[in-house]
């Protein structure tokens, strides 16, 4: 398989090995990380459409980027179409390469005003949305799905379709339904149909890519025509270059605990620089379990850094823990997230 570079619209993405937004988690400093191995595209978190539009001090924040991160992209959360356009235009002004619009999330806060994944419920008003949005901007628009609400109402298909005459250039499927969250396993099955009613919107699979051979995996059995890892990034930001090596035939590095050790430290390094102290205590506890969640042999560890009451502590904790007396674990558990 080829390691081609990947249009979305009229703008090129080095590769098709996509990073998802993930609700918070791809923070500044978690897509700091990410993009040292290269993914096609990294996404700031989710921001509703209201609360950019009144100029919410906090969600201008989750915004946040670098140059260098560029290809960026921002992803939009809300069901008024009219709002939605002028939130797009924002973005846009703010200088994000790509808009996705997010008809995914499956959290009740977000699908409680019919937002979120929610809007699968209404079809029309995805291709309305999309409609208002891409006739506000220059940039190209794309959508994030389920498969459906539930097993009754599987319509991700019929979406693919309605998001391509709404001018969107490219469309992510989760293959679970809202009503699963991330519990049993995604079937690919309905990513497959996506590429198949697709006629030129791009197909970006998703769920359950968690190394390179799932990776491969998808893009055999689905021929989407790129994929998206979300909750696969948490905890090993390298696995864009994985997938890149084994999609080029090429041996993959190992990953040892020297490398999951230093990747840690380089992020909480990131964390403290980026955020007050309190706000960095907070996140090094929920980004060191990401890490610590790979390894055994570290439930102390994972204590003693959650009952830290400084990030001077949490890094006095993993300068004196015996990390030589650890090891990998074979599969790792992977927290669930908004996105």
């Amino acid at each position: 398989m080829k390691n081609d570079p990947f249009f979305i619209g009229s703008v090129e993405l080095p590769n098709k090995v996509l990073y998802a937004p993930l609700a918070g988690c791809s923070d500044l400093p978690f897509r700091k990380m990410s993009c040292k191995y290269r993914p096609g595209i990294v996404y700031c978190e989710m921001v509703k459409i209201d609360a950019l539009v009144r100029n919410d001090t906090n969600t201008y924040r989750l915004l946040d980027y670098e140059t260098g991160m560029h290809p960026i992209g921002a992803q939009l959360c809300g069901s008024k179409p009219k709002m939605a356009a002028d939130a797009a235009k924002i973005l846009e002004d703010l200088g994000f390469d790509i808009i996705d619009l997010n008809c995914g999330c499956p959290v009740d806060k977000v699908t409680k005003d019919g937002s979120g994944s929610g809007m699968l419920k209404t079809p029309e008003l995805i291709g309305e949305t999309l409609a208002s949005i891409t006739a506000a901007v220059k940039i190209p628009v794309t959508v994030k799905i389920r498969a459906g609400w539930d097993e009754s109402t599987i319509n991700a298909a019929l979406i693919t379709k309605i998001a391509e005459d709404a001018g969107a250039k490219a469309i992510t499927i989760h293959g679970r339904t809202r009503a699963q969250g991330y519990k049993g396993n995604a079937n690919w099955d309905h990513i497959r149909d996506c590429k198949a009613a697709a006629k030129e919107i791009k197909v970006i699979g998703n769920g359950d890519v968690f190394d390179a051979e799932s990776a491969l995996r998808m893009f055999e059995y689905t021929k989407c025509d790129a994929v998206l890892v979300a909750r696969g990034t948490m905890g090993q930001p390298w696995i864009a270059e994985d997938i890149l090596l084994a999609m080029q035939g090429l041996p993959l590095p190992t990953r040892t605990v020297a490398d999951l050790k230093a990747s840690l430290f380089e992020h909480f390094e990131s964390i403290i620089h980026y955020q007050p102290e309190r706000q960095s205590l907070l996140d090094m506890r929920r980004v060191g379990c990401w890490y610590l969640k790979r390894l055994h042999g570290v439930k102390e560890l994972r204590i003693k850094i959650n009952k830290s009451a400084s990030t001077s502590e949490v890094f006095q904790h993993l300068n004196e823990f015996n990390w030589r007396e650890i090891g990998l674990n074979k599969e790792s558990i992977f927290a669930e997230s908004g996105a």
